[in-house]
């Protein structure tokens, strides 16, 4: 902290901001230069050089970017094209641009300083053409900005709108090639041409800029500070001694939900994952769509095959189950024997000895009925299980059947065989294991749910995530979609590439939540899609239409209801006759995940959260500021949960070992009269021992803030391997093997040993040195249920800590406590805690190793 403070005061007299005087030899005024990269620079963004002459030109770092545009989908679609920088009589700088050759949008933002920018919005202007070049004045006569722009339209003629708020614009007209600025100008720089507009500035302005660039320089080299070098950095470093002193008649209370469990079905974490259905694409309802029609493969067949050559397998969608469910297989037999074989997931892992309940719905449409053999074989068609269903019904019946297996296997395959000729439609083919978490019907994978319940989360995230507010309007996650009978559930493309059954949906989650002893924490979208949508342009230009703004509202409203309402009530009903008669007692409600913070958010965000105010004052309703912990979004987020007093806020962020060795004293800062905290997704981009250290290192600073920050998850929690698409996960799987990261470890102590008091200490370190002193830390907490005092200790120093813990004024101690230590090689991947039992009194001694996390449990009569 002293060296970031010491950084600031030098960066103030840089800029010559200095409290003392104003530098005699600077500039009073300088040309600035805004400009943007080519597109295919991975740096493409706003950028300024400054000139004395508009002849010479200095880049302020030339890779630095000081705006960039968030229109589209990720990576290659967020491109600056052509950015315009003017100054308003508001006396803010307006910046608009292109977003691409094909949209009929420009993109516009302002700023007071060119450092931090508003919200950017991107009024569609034109619907047929283009936004190419885009242009601002302000015309006096009218008091409105004049944004005009180049369109490769039909007409061939540029275009102009005027605004005077930014949010309401005329309808587009066009105009001749006079009325155009044409203000831009070529600069070379750094031998490189570039076009872009030249404003006349006082010199405070450009070191402004300047300060703002070394800033994100040092905090870029600190976050880039790892463990790699520790021998260079700590060279000679001998045994370290700690004093550790708690100080119990100083406490707090703090959040006895700090840690739970975030769940998006992403790298196949439902299908395939922690949903216990062995069938994949059961309802035959895959779909091109789903890949963006990139994948042929991917349509209704994906996964099944017929058995041999005496059938003809084919789709049809004439008299289908549900209109949910439109597609059914229609299986032509020539010869018994003929059948469908499903893969499964990589396979279907078999234990030996397990029994499996299969169902099929079947309409012989021949009105025929047929006997069907049902059998688990594998690749050489050895058989592992089999049973027989009896067909008998013209219309859909549902068949069930159990099975059990002969064999341990990892790769079965399921078939199903006709016994007899004929045609017959299948729909809703499933296999499931009995053993199932808990036992539950429709259920989860058990060894899979049961290492996740092994955390002891207070409360389970879900269904997202980017999954929640989806890819487009079409695509936003509708909770009443997913419950129900699962023939009558509407599955959905996953914003992920893939397909969502939605087996595995809100009467399965809010009953896992249940299973598990954890709160549920439902996240809707907030009527608006994720603004990285690849479809219907700029994903938050997709609003729900304010005309049916009224029932998105209502179906939030009524997700309260069914979670808690009784059987009086209409969707309380629903949930009783699902099998549930005791309400969930639902408490939290996200809104909102990583939203941009546009005008179209907050005006959706405000309507749904007032009305759940109003209706539920009992729910908390946690808001969203953005994807990381700065930028517009954050602070616009957060001014927006400010002014509408909304209790708790969802931050996240993913960053280096390095952020997280530095910002342990990230929420010493915040003020505790403002929203909650839920740091809902956080990681530090690695699941090797290093990042597991570090993320303890941080729970402990999130533990001594526990009275601002309410909960935090891990993120992501599953992936699938062979199918991930996010790194770093907490667990990874295949279909028979689980395999937990150390990562998880971290977690899992933090879950089992919790406390909802802190007690303050004072540690004490034979060597102070900074960069000593940030890798060693304590917390204690208290937990009232058994009145346990938890010491968690992180050393990540290359040499032992010899520490003596002083925990004078706690009374009764019992003298053999549990010790619990995860150590090892900063770049292990594969270390397991190690629990024994340590002498422990009022003042005892105990011994850190090299890069460990220590957890001690002071039990007291």
């Amino acid at each position: 902290m002293k060296k970031l403070l010491s950084l600031l005061c030098l960066l103030t007299i840089l800029s010559s901001q200095s409290i003392w005087s104003k530098p005699t030899n600077e500039p009073d005024s300088v040309y600035l230069f805004s400009y943007s990269t080519s597109l295919n620079k991975m740096r493409n963004g706003l950028h300024f050089a400054w000139s004395l002459d508009r002849k010479a030109w200095n880049t302020i770092g030339p890779e630095f970017r000081f705006l960039t545009c968030d229109y589209g989908n990720h990576g290659t679609e967020k491109k600056m094209i052509s950015p315009y920088l003017f100054m308003g009589p508001d006396k803010l700088w307006h910046c608009v641009w292109s977003v691409n050759d094909r949209d009929g949008v420009f993109a516009h933002t302002t700023s007071s300083d060119l450092v931090y920018w508003k919200s950017q919005s991107y009024p569609m202007v034109l619907k047929d053409g283009n936004c190419l070049q885009p242009e601002i004045s302000f015309d006096k006569s009218t008091q409105s900005y004049v944004i005009t722009w180049i369109s490769n339209n039909a007409s061939g003629m540029p275009y102009r709108v005027t605004t005077r708020d930014f949010k309401t614009y005329s309808p587009a007209q066009s105009i001749p090639v006079s009325a155009r600025l044409n203000r831009r100008e070529n600069v070379q720089i750094e031998g490189n041409t570039y076009a872009g507009t030249v404003n006349k500035v006082a010199w405070t302005v450009v070191a402004g800029l300047q300060t703002r660039m070394y800033l994100a320089d040092y905090r870029n080299k600190q976050n880039r500070e790892n463990m790699s070098d520790d021998s260079a950095r700590f060279a000679g470093l001998k045994q370290v001694d700690a004093t550790i002193t708690a100080n119990l008649a100083n406490s707090k209370k703090i959040s006895d939900k700090l840690i739970g469990v975030f769940f998006e079905d992403l790298s196949y974490a439902a299908d395939g994952g922690l949903y216990a259905e062995l069938v994949q694409n059961r309802d035959f309802e895959y779909a091109l769509s789903d890949k963006d029609g990139k994948d042929l493969t991917w349509n209704s067949t994906k996964s099944w095959s017929l058995n041999g050559n005496n059938g003809i397998f084919s789709i049809d969608s004439g008299s289908p189950i549900h209109p949910n469910n439109l597609h059914y297989a229609v299986l032509k037999i020539n010869t018994p024997g003929a059948g469908l074989v499903n893969e499964g997931f990589d396979g279907i892992a078999l234990k030996g000895g397990d029994k499996y309940d299969f169902s099929v719905f079947v309409r012989n449409t021949d009105g025929k009925g047929k006997k069907m053999l049902i059998r688990l074989v594998g690749a050489n068609h050895e058989v592992y299980g089999e049973a027989t269903v009896n067909t008998n019904s013209p219309v859909w019946k549902k068949y069930t059947a159990v099975l059990t297996a002969g064999k341990t296997v990892a790769d079965a395959r399921l078939e199903i065989v006709s016994q007899s000729t004929g045609t017959l439609a299948l729909d809703m083919i499933s296999l499931f294991p009995q053993k199932t978490f808990m036992g539950r019907k429709n259920g989860l994978r058990a060894d899979l749910a049961q290492l996740i319940a092994d955390i002891h989360p207070k409360f389970v995230r879900f269904p997202g995530g980017c999954v929640t507010h989806g890819d487009g309007l079409h695509n936003i996650y509708r909770w009443k979609n997913t419950i129900g009978p699962l023939e009558a559930r509407n599955p959905l493309q996953n914003i992920w590439r893939y397909h969502q059954s939605m087996g595995l949906g809100y009467f399965e989650y809010f009953q896992f939540c249940e299973d598990m002893g954890a709160e549920p924490l439902p996240v809707i979208a907030a009527g608006v899609p994720c603004q990285n949508s690849a479809v219907g342009g700029a994903g938050q230009q997709g609003g729900i239409p304010m005309s049916e703004m009224g029932q998105y509202i209502q179906d939030i409203l009524d997700l309260i209801e069914w979670a808690n309402g009784d059987v009086k009530t209409k969707w309380g009903k629903v949930r009783v006759e699902s099998g549930h008669p005791k309400p969930f007692n639902l408490k939290y409600i996200g809104i909102g995940n990583e939203d941009l913070i546009s005008d179209i958010f907050e005006e959706r965000f405000a309507m749904i959260f007032q009305a759940i105010k109003e209706k539920h004052p009992e729910i908390t309703v946690i808001g969203t500021v953005g994807p990381t912990f700065e930028g517009t979004d954050y602070v616009e987020g957060w001014r927006v949960v400010t002014e509408l007093k909304v209790p708790m806020v969802d931050e996240h962020y993913y960053q280096s070992v390095g952020w997280f060795l530095n910002n342990q004293d990230f929420y010493d800062k915040y003020d505790r009269n403002k929203s909650k905290v839920y740091l809902g997704e956080y990681a530090s981009k690695g699941n090797t021992l290093a990042n597991a250290l570090t993320e303890a290192l941080y729970l402990n600073s999130i533990e001594r803030n526990g009275d601002v920050v309410s909960m935090t998850s891990y993120a992501p929690l599953l992936a699938k391997e062979g199918h991930v698409s996010w790194k770093p996960d907490l667990i990874f799987f295949n279909n028979s093997e689980l395999k937990p990261t150390v990562n998880y470890y971290v977690q899992k102590l933090f879950g089992q040993n919790p406390g909802n008091t802190y007690i303050a200490s004072d540690l004490k370190l034979s060597d102070n040195k900074e960069e000593v002193r940030k890798r060693v830390s304590v917390s204690i907490v208290q937990d009232s249920k058994t009145n346990d005092l938890i010491i968690k200790l992180v050393n990540i120093l290359p040499v032992e800590v010899n520490t003596k813990v002083n925990l004078e004024g706690a009374e009764n101690i019992v003298s053999k406590a549990t010790k619990t230590v995860l150590k090892g090689a900063v770049g292990n991947v594969s270390v397991m805690p190690e629990t024994g039992t340590i002498s422990v009194g009022k003042e005892f001694i105990c011994s850190l190793p090299a890069y460990s996390f220590t957890v001690i449990r002071v039990k007291t009569k």
